[in-house]
């Protein structure tokens, strides 16, 4: 995908993220693998309002080639993501309630969850009964090092469709900006499910 259709496809799924809350403020990052690197929505900007001048272009080091603005230090993490699942071509970073929510409810490193039929959204799954497990990571404000512990669970456990930062987001990834779309919409009912289950046996 070249630089202008990697900005028109993130600008399009702002307004699609946006319209379900899952981006308040100036929260979330995207970006899509192009034929020389990635672009990248740049820092500060609401991302249901998203215009040309809003991305930068980086090559496949990260470094800055194009755009104006500052890249979220954030970025880095989606560049180690692109390493790490060669098959990546868009990984949309968001922050709603349910993931941000459940990802402090979960005190272990996996989230896992089984027995919804919504499982088979996510790529490669086929049954209710196949476990999904998404990788929780603590919260970092050094984002390399959150990349770096991020590729060393990769080393023994390959992240698959996303991983979720505990009291952060989620980041999602697919080999398409259609299918990272359709592993978000799955998750986040998944998620809204298991805090649903978890509100309602904790009243029994």
């Amino acid at each position: 995908m070249n630089n202008d259709a990697a900005k028109s496809a993130l600008i399009e799924t702002g307004k699609w993220v946006s319209q379900r809350g899952w981006v308040p403020a100036t929260g979330g990052n995207f970006s899509i693998k192009t034929h020389t690197g990635f672009v990248v929505t740049a820092s500060g900007y609401d991302k249901g309002h998203l215009a040309f001048e809003h991305f930068l272009e980086l090559d496949t080091e990260g470094k800055v080639t194009a755009g104006q603005g500052k890249p979220s230090a954030e970025t880095a993490l989606h560049l180690k993501l692109y390493q790490l699942v060669p098959q990546t071509r868009c990984v949309l970073h968001t922050h709603s309630v349910a993931a941000t929510v459940l990802s402090r409810f979960e005190t272990s490193h996996v989230l896992t969850i089984n027995g919804y039929e919504m499982q088979k959204s996510l790529s490669g799954i086929h049954s209710h009964q196949t476990p999904l497990e998404i990788a929780v990571f603590d919260n970092d404000q050094d984002i390399d090092r959150l990349a770096a512990r991020v590729a060393e669970h990769h080393q023994h456990a390959p992240i698959q469709h996303a991983v979720l930062i505990r009291g952060h987001g989620l980041y999602a990834l697919g080999n398409s900006v259609n299918e990272t779309r359709r592993h978000i919409e799955g998750l986040e009912f998944l998620f809204a499910c298991e805090l649903e289950r978890i509100k309602l046996e904790s009243t029994k």
